[in-house]
């Protein structure tokens, strides 16, 4: 029988790996100009589209390696750019912004946990 608690245990690893990704690409990969640029208006280089896409692609890319599945990539790609766009709009502040953002990491953690996909591919392999 499976053990839950190793499940769990699990799941707060991926979710820290995830969250700690999402730091590193919101603040360490996210240029000034492209923090100011993927925001509607401010494009002075390349049009917003191309800044507000490539962000999100990054941290697209970053769970993708992370998990080892590509659909929640692409998953994280499209929400990333919709998030990022309502903050760009002013909707809503910063903190409402990281934690959206961090809502996904804890779905995207359910549903590696619901599909069986953990320890399958990417960083996960062994957990």
């Amino acid at each position: 029988m499976p053990d839950p608690s190793a499940d769990v245990q699990a799941g707060v690893q991926v979710f820290a790996l995830l969250v700690m990704g999402h730091f590193v690409g919101d603040f360490g990969l996210q240029s000034d100009r492209m923090a100011v640029e993927k925001c509607r208006g401010k494009a002075h280089t390349l049009p917003w589209q191309w800044w507000l896409t490539s962000h999100a692609a990054i941290h697209g890319f970053l769970v993708t390696v992370i998990t080892g599945v590509a659909w929640l990539g692409l998953g994280e790609w499209l929400l990333h750019m919709l998030i990022d766009h309502g903050k760009c709009r002013h909707r809503y502040s910063l903190g409402l912004d990281q934690m959206l953002h961090i809502c996904c990491k804890a779905l995207w953690v359910v549903l590696i946990l619901t599909n069986g996909w953990l320890g399958s591919s990417g960083l996960l392999r062994g957990l």
